[in-house]
């Protein structure tokens, strides 16, 4: 961790979590998302993106230096993906749940497109783009959800 790239790509340590790091990868988007959500919503989407391709550059490097191509250790992608979920849904404790549920789904399964980006891409890229997917879906996921309970309710 010695390196800021390796640093960024471990999610400053949560990366290094005994198990299921991915999980405390995507855990650690909450601990952003205090810093971004009293920005405007177009600045947050803006910061989100410009992580994400940050995030291509750091896990690329990082990647290299740990070498492998996706070692598990790199969570920032993860880290990234759940704040596109947080930022594109309502700032609701249920949203947040069904946004973190759904994110984790579709990452460890990788359906369709997002499984696709990943082999689509190299480096960093290949890293990041899954994840990035993985959010938007789950975004999408939580509105529908949202969305149905609402119908039902009502």
């Amino acid at each position: 961790m010695a390196k800021p790239s390796v640093a960024l790509a471990l999610s400053f340590g949560l990366g290094l979590a005994p198990w299921m790091p991915g999980t405390f990868g995507a855990a650690g988007a909450f601990l952003l998302y205090p810093l971004v959500i009293h920005l405007p919503w177009l600045l947050q989407g803006v910061l989100a993106l410009a992580l994400l391709a940050l995030g291509c550059l750091a896990c690329g490097r990082a990647a290299a230096v740990l070498g492998s191509e996706d070692p598990s250790a790199i969570v920032w992608d993860e880290t990234v993906g759940m704040l596109i979920v947080l930022v594109l849904t309502p700032a609701t404790p249920l949203s947040w749940l069904l946004g973190f549920l759904a994110f984790r789904v579709l990452d460890i399964n990788k359906p369709w497109l997002i499984g696709r980006a990943e082999e689509s891409f190299s480096g960093g890229a290949a890293i990041m783009a899954d994840d990035a997917l993985a959010g938007a879906a789950a975004a999408g996921i939580v509105w529908a959800a949202l969305g149905l309970l609402q119908a039902v309710t009502v």
